[in-house]
């Protein structure tokens, strides 16, 4: 399987070209991961909005360069100015991400709320293991917000998931695997305690969005942001010894590349 680190020189291209873009990049996101997700594209050049105030469902997705839907986001909001989001996405032909936080951990009507989505053609699907293979199909086995499963276990369902609805589809985990459907990447590193701070996870799925926002291919764009993300929590991770001076130096380190 190919295997794609930041030493691959479309990785720094692509952070360059967010850099240079400064694309906006509006999402919908959970009150917990929002601080974080727009920290994350600040530090690499992108400019963020997030939230359901009024019409920004309506009209900010046509006017961004991508767009991020966090399903958690309906801890704060209810389920039609998501549903509006995607759907004005799809309409304006605007690249969006699909992140399915906590589906397949056992509520029903928030999970048939998740599957919904899927008909507004998500260009990237994000999440864990037990999120994605649930979304999938497969067993739902995840506890909340977290995986029971390895990302290795995962791939076949991605790949099945991907073929299905044309999106890319991208598990997260130590190593993390992104699939078109036809062909699929690996990319190593990162830092375990990426799964210790608070909307790092979700987080990722801005940074993506921010990629999609200026390259042009969905499954190159997916890779630059995952890449980027593992390097600069690999480089955060062996100068912090705890977990909140880690989130700062994640920043930091998001910050210093392709700058």
């Amino acid at each position: 399987m190919e295997e794609i680190t930041y030493e691959d020189p479309t990785v720094a291209e692509g952070i360059a070209a967010i850099r240079a873009g400064s694309p906006f990049v509006y999402g919908l996101t959970n009150y917990v991961a929002a601080n974080l997700s727009a920290n994350v594209l600040l530090a690499v050049g992108a400019g963020p909005a997030i939230g359901a105030a009024a019409d920004f469902p309506t009209v900010f997705p046509a006017g961004a360069g991508a767009v991020w839907i966090n399903t958690a986001a309906l801890i704060s909001n209810p389920a039609e100015p998501v549903s509006t989001a995607a759907r004005a996405a799809h309409a304006a032909g605007t690249r969006w991400v699909l992140d399915p936080v906590a589906v397949g951990a056992g509520a029903t009507e928030y999970d048939a709320f998740v599957a919904s989505l899927l008909e507004y053609s998500p260009t990237v699907i994000r999440g864990n293991a037990s999120e994605l293979t649930a979304l999938a199909g497969g067993d739902s086995t995840g506890k909340g917000v977290e995986t029971t499963l390895s990302s290795e276990d995962a791939v076949g369902a991605a790949e099945d998931l991907a073929r299905r609805t044309g999106a890319v589809v991208a598990v997260s985990g130590p190593t993390d695997y992104l699939t078109d459907g036809t062909r699929t990447v690996a990319v190593p590193g990162g830092d375990v305690r990426l799964t210790q701070v608070t909307g790092a996870g979700c987080s990722l799925g801005a940074l993506i969005a921010g990629a999609l926002a200026v390259v042009p291919d969905a499954l190159t764009a997916t890779a630059v942001a995952h890449a980027a993300y593992a390097v600069a929590a690999e480089r955060a991770g062996a100068r912090t010894t705890g977990t909140g001076s880690f989130a700062v130096a994640l920043l930091d380190e998001l910050s210093l590349l392709a700058a």
